[in-house]
C-alpha cells in the first residue's frame, strides 16, 4: 500500500516539474509573439494604425473593437526616439514593450497631463550621454529608458460609442516616432 502511494506521489511530483518547466519555457520558445506578428506589417520608427479585429481575424490576440491601435517597431541603434502622440477626447494610452513581449512601461492621457504624450525613449547608455540642462526639469522632459535596442510602442485611443472611431483613429494618425540624431 505504502508502495502505491510513494509511486502516486512521485507521478504528481514529476507531473508538477514538467507542467512547471513548460510554463516557464513556453515564452521563450513562442514563434508568433507580438514582435515577430508586426515586424513584416510594419517599417522600423514609423507609426502604422492597425486594422479593425473582426470576429475572424486579429493583427494580435485579444485586441479591444473599441479602440483604435496603432504601433511603432522601434530600433534604438541609430540613436534615441522622440515620440510625439495628440490625446484623443475620450481616453489615450502608451505601452511600451520590449521585442521579446515584455512591458515595462506605460502612460495614458491622464498621467500626462496635457493634450500631447510627449516622450524621449533611449537606451540607459544613451541617457547617459544626455547633458545635463539645469533650465529643463523632469517634469519638462520625460525619459524613458528601454531595456532593449528593439521593441514596439502600442498606442491606443479608446471610442465610446462605434460613430467615435473615425475621431479615435484621427487623434493615433497623427502620432510620430522619429529618432533622433546622436548627440
Amino acid at each position: 500500500m505504502i508502495r502505491a502511494i510513494l509511486w502516486v506521489i512521485g507521478a504528481v511530483l514529476l507531473g508538477g516539474i514538467v507542467h512547471l518547466s513548460t510554463v516557464l519555457a513556453m515564452p521563450r520558445t513562442a514563434q508568433q509573439d507580438a514582435y515577430s506578428r508586426l515586424a513584416p506589417l510594419t517599417p522600423v520608427n514609423v507609426v502604422v494604425p492597425l486594422a479593425d479585429p473582426t470576429a475572424n481575424s486579429a493583427i494580435m490576440p485579444f485586441m479591444d473593437p473599441a479602440f483604435a491601435e496603432a504601433v511603432c517597431r522601434y530600433d534604438l541603434t541609430a540613436g534615441s526616439l522622440k515620440l510625439m502622440t495628440p490625446v484623443s477626447q475620450a481616453y489615450t494610452s502608451v505601452t511600451f514593450y520590449t521585442n521579446k513581449s515584455v512591458a515595462y512601461y506605460a502612460i495614458n492621457d491622464r498621467a500626462a497631463g496635457r493634450r500631447t504624450i510627449e516622450l524621449d525613449l533611449m537606451t540607459p547608455e544613451q541617457h547617459a550621454q544626455v547633458p545635463e540642462e539645469e533650465d529643463v526639469t523632469a517634469a519638462d522632459r520625460l525619459i524613458i529608458e528601454s531595456p532593449s535596442k528593439m521593441g514596439l510602442i502600442v498606442l491606443r485611443a479608446l471610442a465610446p460609442e462605434p460613430g467615435l472611431m473615425p475621431m479615435a483613429r484621427r487623434a493615433l494618425a497623427g502620432a510620430k516616432c522619429n529618432v533622433e540624431a546622436p548627440q
